[in-house]
């Protein structure tokens, strides 16, 4: 038996939850009625009876009770996501996208919320935005381990999901197609077939086949570049500049130690367990790889150029990877006494990594593919990040050398530029789905 509140009432939302749990759904409406009777604007009831309409055939009624429960409590996205889903299968995609997009900012990882957006905007000839929408929604839910399979997909998703991961397919294509026509017609198709295999191993519509199990880019293969840990100095006659510049460059390294310029974590996110991830101390002092950046991610560290005028305009001079909002990415990099930089791969084998070792104590080296290379001072060393990589310093001072990237040697022209195109407009739709 139910008891009474403290006014003396019925407690009917207990009630009716105990009817929930006993499965008497008539009984339990019929409580929530009498709730609604006390407060006509208790979200529960609303939505509750808002579900029985549905169930009855009645969602024009349905409508107008989700309406009441959002007004009487406008940030939960539970209701929002229920109004949203109802106006849509009503017909009414403007009415539903709104509700949704509102839900969304409220809980921006509900990727079902974020499926029925897709659909909404899809269904207005929003095409790119639904695009987005689905992108967003399938990574959110594989981030979380759903939607990998049949098996991991509600039953009355499934058809909805496949048609928004074909939708995917289908537009990514065709937008990464039109961002590589322009060098199509300039350069030939011919020009760029090893760039529409990367592409479509990018997407996932052939498999990567990779000639080296020690190689694994992490986010661009390009196929045909012969896979080689270390390469020879001579495929980059720039270098010769960089070394002879080693003093030079190493005098501004010691002004900015001196000074005590600001340094920062090279990994810059301030999480321990990923720093335990990279680095592991192998003395007493605890493990520590810092910059002092150029650039990083592309984007020019304006101030630290100035305070370093030779090494800046040095690195100006040089034929660097140029890719808005990916790279170069150049720096002095610290390696602090007693630490290891743990096995770990990069991003894409179409640029390579260039070390110039300023200041290298012993017992320090690097590892790449299994080969070991011990660092000599004004040597620059240049090494194909994608295969699994190591270095260390077991000394007792620190290490620092000048890291730089360039592009691989055995890219033609007309492929780097392919592949700047390609990386900015793949890190813009990325962007884009993500807002």
């Amino acid at each position: 038996m139910s008891k009474p509140d403290g006014n003396g009432q019925i407690d009917y939302r207990e009630r009716a939850r105990i009817q929930l749990q006993n499965r008497d759904l008539l009984l339990a409406e019929q409580s929530f009625l009498r709730l609604l009777e006390a407060d006509p604007a208790d979200p529960e009831a609303l939505q509750f009876l808002a579900r029985a309409c549905i169930g009855r055939g009645q969602p024009g009624q349905a409508v107008a009770l989700l309406l009441a429960a959002h007004q009487a409590r406008p940030d939960e996205p539970t209701v929002l996501q229920q109004l949203g889903t109802l106006q849509l299968s009503t017909g009414d995609a403007e009415a539903a996208a709104q509700s949704l997009r509102r839900c969304l900012q409220l809980a921006p990882d509900t990727f079902t919320a974020r499926l029925r957006l897709g659909v909404a905007l899809e269904r207005l000839n929003h095409g790119h935005d639904a695009l987005l929408a689905y992108f967003r929604a399938i990574n959110t839910a594989q981030s979380q381990g759903r939607w990998l399979s049949d098996a991991s997909t509600a039953p009355l998703l499934r058809e909805a999901v496949k048609h928004a991961m074909d939708y995917v397919d289908q537009g990514r294509r065709q937008a990464f197609d039109e961002v590589l026509q322009p060098l199509r017609e300039r350069y030939g198709s011919d020009e760029l077939k090893r760039v529409d295999q990367c592409l479509a191993i990018y997407l996932h519509e052939q498999p990567t086949n990779l000639p080296d199990p020690r190689q694994a880019p992490k986010f661009l293969y390009f196929p045909g570049l012969p896979p080689q840990p270390f390469y020879a100095r001579e495929r980059f006659p720039w270098q010769a500049g960089l070394e002879a510049a080693g003093e030079r460059i190493r005098a501004e390294l010691r002004e900015v130690i001196q000074r005590g310029e600001p340094l920062e974590s090279f990994l810059q996110t301030g999480l321990r367990e990923e720093a335990e991830g990279y680095l592991r101390a192998s003395g007493p002092g605890p493990a520590a790889w810092d910059a002092f950046f150029f650039f990083r991610h592309g984007e020019r560290h304006a101030e630290h150029c100035a305070r370093c005028p030779q090494t800046a305009a040095l690195l100006d001079a040089t034929p660097l990877v140029r890719i808005r909002d990916h790279a170069p990415e150049t720096l002095f990099s610290v390696l602090r006494p007693g630490t290891h930089i743990l096995p770990h791969r990069g991003v894409t084998n179409t640029r390579l990594v260039t070390h110039l070792p300023l200041i290298v104590p012993p017992d320090c080296a690097l590892r790449v593919g299994g080969e070991t290379h011990v660092w000599q001072t004004d040597r620059c060393v240049t090494f194909d990040d994608t295969f699994e990589h190591e270095a260390w310093n077991h000394s007792d001072q620190t290490r620092v050398v000048l890291i730089l990237d360039c592009w691989n040697p055995d890219l033609s022209e007309a492929e780097q530029a392919a592949v700047t195109d390609l990386v900015e407009a793949i890190g813009d739709f990325n962007v884009s789905a993500a807002r």
